[in-house]
């Protein structure tokens, strides 16, 4: 750690708020808060070799820190939450793919519809609806089980009548005729104009589909008959009959959710077990509501290595209540968090009415608690057992076909990405014990190799990797090809310190394996779990390279449209590449941020702001 790098922590103020702790690249490696910023920051300078591991860990990476002040630490809290959303820093405590989670939405729109998205598609969110004046989106989730998410939209598709196509309207009747959807009586058909379908009489159906959601299944159907019996009352038998059977399919719905040992009382709230099986962690969540269990969700959770058990809870809390659309009354835990009057507080603030988190010792809900522990065990225990079929089964066989004395630890991969020739870049994947091991990804910009020249450029890339002494040897080398892809790498490595590592070829349509000790490749079932290991490796190294490919040619891009600014010169343009390091990071920076580069003015920001965005104003 350097000495500019300890003054500046020297010099931070006894006031609370957020760090961000930073890597070489500029990169947040790690985002937490606190009541005294100068004292806690100073707790990451304790000696290396007193510290925990994850602690050496992040000491090793952590170059640069930044700091928030604010007014309280549920303020410093809240914050916090925001950037760990969105930074997603590699030493905090994480959701694993939480990006990936699937939600239900309510659009906002005049008239509604019931979307399922991932978060991952956030930015192509708005393009799928229009939103109204006045209207907001409302979010339920996260789920971890997509297919049951998938259910919940079919029934809730048959049973309320709620648009599903996705063009948009705005009361006026579209030119073309109502749906089949219309005829079947499963969609009011706003289509036809608010003469046919006021979006009062829409919303109605929406606000139903928000309390079925929310597990309000009984204030859901006294409206039901309420409005049923008013329809009857004005002889409009038809819609009578309508809310009729939605009434009994809602019956039938209910009855099948399991009623929970606390059923006497009608308290909403989550059930959260924390669960460690080997080297996993997750959480086991029951969502019970009026003593009925709505849903069940498991989520993996990652960088919990050495972290206590009550920091590990207070961490997934601020995650998951950060991103849920509910919070209920109470939140029900077989771990007491760290900071629980801290986290009350700021759960208070976001429900807008007390909520408590407890932890007990005896009763029913001791019993929903082990419950809900035995389910999340019994689920890291099977997908233990499926990892093993999945990764050490194969593993061995590989041994056995290599003639290796055991399994390969670190395997390396190796593909080669360009387009028409230009701009080659070499991908070198690594997986460690059958697991990707993303921090060992490395990529190479091909610099000598002729354009389109695949096997020297595969040279290349190996006689530099041969290179890397301090980089530990492969077990095994995997390349993407054929026998002439096999050779070359054996006559590349020959009189190296690789010389000697077992090396195989995976080429494709159809898929064979080539091994030195072999004369004809093997030919392997396509549902045999070797071929699948081997096809995760090279489609991975595969999707490395073109990713890494693609950086470089927006790479090469945006050096081209700084090279054109006025005002922007060799030093300017290596101080705005420095300080955002990565391309999508200058592409969607702010003027504001762009100022924060040294050397660049409010007139020079604004301009490379332009500059950058003028296709895209065009458009």
């Amino acid at each position: 750690m350097n000495n500019q790098l300890r003054k500046k922590v020297s010099r931070l103020p006894d006031l609370p708020g957020v760090y961000l702790l930073k890597n070489g690249q500029g990169r947040v490696i790690y985002v937490g808060k606190a009541i005294s910023l100068h004292r806690r920051v100073r707790s990451y300078l304790v000696e290396s070799r007193a510290a925990a591991p994850r602690l050496k860990s992040l000491q090793e990476k952590w170059e640069e820190i930044d700091y928030i002040v604010t007014d309280s630490e549920v303020e410093a809290l809240i914050l916090e939450c925001n950037l760990i959303k969105e930074y997603s820093p590699r030493f905090n405590v994480l959701l694993k793919d939480d990006k990936d989670y699937p939600y239900l939405i309510i659009t906002p729109e005049l008239y509604p519809r019931l979307e399922l998205l991932r978060l991952s598609q956030k930015g192509n969110r708005r393009a799928r609806y229009q939103p109204f004046p006045g209207k907001e989106e409302l979010r339920f989730g996260p789920y971890t089980d997509v297919g049951a998410v998938r259910e919940t939209m079919q029934l809730l598709n048959s049973v309320f009548p709620l648009r599903r196509c996705r063009q948009p309207l705005d009361g006026s009747p579209v030119p073309s005729r109502p749906c089949l959807n219309f005829q079947m009586k499963r969609c009011l058909a706003p289509c036809r104009g608010r003469e046919a379908v006021s979006p009062a009489e829409y919303d109605r159906v929406v606000s139903q589909v928000i309390l079925f959601l929310r597990g309000r299944y009984d204030e859901l159907e006294k409206k039901l008959k309420k409005q049923m019996g008013k329809a009857a009352a004005a002889q409009h038998f038809e819609e009578a009959a309508g809310l009729r059977d939605r009434l009994q399919s809602l019956r039938k719905v209910t009855g099948q959710q399991q009623k929970m040992l606390s059923a006497a009382n009608k308290t909403d709230r989550d059930i959260i077990a924390l669960v460690r099986y080997e080297k996993k962690t997750a959480v086991h969540l029951f969502r019970v509501r009026g003593g009925k269990l709505l849903s069940r969700d498991h989520f993996p959770l990652s960088g919990t290595g050495d972290v206590a058990d009550n920091e590990v809870m207070a961490s997934f809390i601020k995650n998951y209540y950060n991103r849920a659309e509910e919070v209920p009354a109470e939140i029900v835990l077989s771990v007491s968090p760290a900071e629980t009057d801290l986290l009350e507080e700021w759960l208070w603030g976001k429900r807008g009415r007390r909520v408590t988190l407890r932890q007990p010792r005896r009763g029913n809900l001791k019993k929903l608690t082990e419950l809900a522990e035995r389910n999340g065990f019994l689920r890291l225990q099977e997908e233990e057992e499926r990892r093993k079929m999945r990764i050490e089964e194969p593993l061995q066989e590989l041994a056995h076909l290599c003639r290796l004395p055991e399994a390969p630890s670190r395997i390396e991969a190796y593909d080669i990405s360009h387009l028409r020739g230009g701009q080659a870049v070499g991908a070198m994947v690594v997986f460690q014990n059958g697991e990707p091991d993303k921090t060992a990804y490395r990529h190479f910009n091909i610099r000598e190799a002729p354009a389109g020249d695949d096997y020297g450029a595969l040279r290349e890339v190996l006689t530099r990797r041969s290179k890397k002494k301090k980089w530990p040897r492969p077990d095994l080398i995997l390349v993407d090809g054929g026998r002439g892809q096999l050779r070359v790498v054996r006559e590349t490595l020959r009189d190296t310190r690789l010389t000697g590592v077992s090396l195989v070829a995976l080429a494709k349509n159809p898929d064979r394996l080539f091994m030195e000790q072999s004369t004809l490749p093997a030919r392997l079932a396509p549902d045999d779990s070797l071929l699948q290991l081997l096809q995760r490796i090279r489609d991975e190294a595969h999707r490395f390279a073109v990713t890494s490919h693609r950086q470089r040619r927006e790479r090469s891009e945006i050096r081209s449209k700084l090279e054109n600014i006025p005002g922007v010169g060799p030093t300017r343009r290596a101080a705005i590449l420095s300080h955002f390091g990565r391309v999508e990071d200058i592409q969607r920076a702010t003027p504001e941020q762009l100022l924060a580069v040294p050397g660049i003015s409010a007139a020079l920001a604004a301009v490379v702001y332009n500059e950058l965005h003028r296709g895209e104003k065009r458009a």
